[in-house]
C-alpha cells in the first residue's frame, strides 16, 4: 500500500507542473489554479466521506466537486 501512495503522489508531483506548462499561462493563473482547486477537492471529497459515510454521496461529490471547480478555472 505504501509503495501505491508513493507511487500516486509521484504521479501527482510530475503531472501538475506539466498541466500548468500545457496551459500556457503566466504566473498565477489557470495553472496553479488547477493545483490548488485540485487540492481542495480532494480535501472536500475526504470530508463527505468521513462525515456522512455514504458510498453513493462520496461518488457523487468525487464525480461534481471536481467538475464544478474546473468550470471555476480563470479563464485563459
Amino acid at each position: 500500500m505504501n509503495r501505491l501512495v508513493a507511487a500516486l503522489w509521484g504521479l501527482l508531483v510530475w503531472i501538475m507542473p506539466t498541466i500548468a506548462s500545457a496551459e500556457e499561462s503566466h504566473g498565477y493563473s489557470r495553472g496553479n489554479a488547477f493545483i490548488y482547486y485540485a487540492a481542495i477537492a480532494a480535501i472536500l471529497i475526504y470530508g463527505i466521506n468521513d462525515t456522512f459515510h455514504i458510498k453513493m454521496m462520496t461518488w457523487v461529490a468525487a464525480i461534481v466537486i471536481p467538475v464544478v471547480f474546473y468550470l471555476m478555472l480563470p479563464v485563459k
